[in-house]
């Protein structure tokens, strides 16, 4: 008899209406979390991978309960889209400064870069463009390394890209 009445006050128990409440709560709180947990995904995959089809597809997988978003987190990219890019910025410039890039007009002083034909801001002329191709050619080419066109030189711009850069100076030991 003592037995019979636990299991008839569970038995009661889970025929209430309490239990009823405290079932489709926690059947609506996992409910929230799967849509919570796939609207993740899809938020990080999107500032994770560039391609927009990938996204969907890590979205649908995302969608699959509990084990989507797992799935995910284990093969997903590490690095957020930003933070490559801020990187290879970084990685640049650091390369522009360590590498002695730093080109100057030699008539204004202006900065310059390698692809410039001429200065910016005086005018100047600093390289002789191919008359093929129109890009900027070195003074000691003798042919066009784009579109394979001899090169006739003119005197003055041999002079301009010469004077590009200061010399070095010597460390005495």
């Amino acid at each position: 008899m003592i037995v019979a009445s636990a299991f008839g006050s569970v038995h009661d128990f889970f025929h209430s209406s309490a239990w009823y409440v405290i079932r489709n709560l926690a059947i609506f709180f996992v409910f929230v979390f799967w849509a919570a947990m796939a609207y993740w995904v899809y938020k990080d995959a999107k500032h994770r991978i560039a391609d927009r089809m990938i996204v969907w597809v890590v979205t649908a997988i995302g969608i699959v309960p509990f084990f989507g978003p797992l799935i995910y987190m284990l093969f997903r990219p590490p690095e957020y889209l930003a933070d490559v890019r801020e990187r290879e910025l970084e990685i640049k410039a650091i390369e522009k400064r360590l590498g002695g890039q730093d080109l100057h007009c030699p008539v204004c002083r202006a900065e310059v870069d390698d692809d410039y034909l001429a200065c910016p801001v005086c005018t100047t002329k600093l390289r002789q463009a191919c008359v093929t191709c129109r890009r900027p050619l070195e003074a000691s080419w003798q042919v066009c390394p784009f579109c394979e066109t001899p090169i006739e030189h003119d005197p003055a711009a041999i002079e301009l890209t010469q004077t590009k850069r200061p010399p070095r100076r010597q460390s005495s030991r």
